[in-house]
């Protein structure tokens, strides 16, 4: 696979003499900022038609899934210690399910109008909408897997905009 890169230092810019630093944002523009995200998690067949049905004993699994995944993203900078505090404008959380393959696709959007971008925010919202849904269910299934977290798409900022392609790269 090959790496994303953009037209700045390649580099990693949370290290400053090997000591874990957060970035100084203060010098750069603020602009619009969109992240769009895809997480998979495979409950089943069987546990995606209770998930569908309304038959999980715990209630609406993608309706909690939804909000814990909203939740999530404004809490991201309190989970991920170096990540900057952002004011999001709109976080969203879609749910397609793969009944053939036993799967809830999960995708999640953040913006803002910052100095930095809202990936992490997005992924943070993917991340914990899978684990409600891993919550939910568990007591149906406990190999649920979740997989396949990815940035499918951002922009904004000096290194503009990224698609990932089919295979998730750059």
């Amino acid at each position: 696979m090959d790496d994303y890169s953009d037209d700045m230092n390649c580099g990693f810019n949370h290290f400053e003499d090997g000591k874990a630093v957060m970035t100084d944002i203060g010098g750069k523009a603020v602009t619009p900022r969109f992240a769009r995200v895809e997480c998979r998690v495979w409950v089943g067949r069987r546990v995606l038609e209770m998930i569908l049905g309304g038959g999980v004993k715990k209630g609406d699994v993608l309706g909690a899934a939804r909000l814990a995944g909203i939740m999530g993203a404004k809490k991201t900078p309190e989970l991920i210690p170096l990540c900057h505090n952002i004011s999001l404008t709109h976080c969203k959380i879609d749910f397609e399910t793969d009944r053939d393959n036993g799967e809830v696709i999960i995708r999640a959007e953040a913006r803002t109008d910052g100095r930095t971008g809202a990936e992490m925010e997005a992924l943070t919202a993917a991340s914990v909408a899978a684990l409600t849904v891993y919550d939910m269910c568990k007591s149906a299934n406990r190999g649920i897997i979740i997989r396949d977290i990815r940035l499918l798409e951002k922009s904004g900022g000096k290194s503009g905009v990224y698609k990932a392609d089919e295979n998730g790269t750059g």
